[in-house]
């Protein structure tokens, strides 16, 4: 009976441990998707501001000059 219990004490706490990681992961998962949008916007910016100012890619140029 002491092992049963035992065996059950030790799954409800893995249970609990993992619920809380769960909750972390969502946490930071979101926090990931915040910073990949945040990241895609400046490099469109960033690229909207190169196209105004007429700077080009290198690899834009050596296309060009072909």
């Amino acid at each position: 009976m002491i092992m049963k219990f035992r065996f059950f004490h030790k799954i409800e706490t893995l249970k609990k441990s993992r619920r809380g990681l769960a909750g972390q992961k969502k946490e930071l998962y979101a926090e990931y998707r915040k910073a990949q949008r945040q990241m895609r916007e400046a490099v469109a910016v960033k690229a909207n501001i190169d196209h105004l100012l007429g700077i080009t890619d290198e690899r834009e140029n050596k296309a060009q000059e072909r």
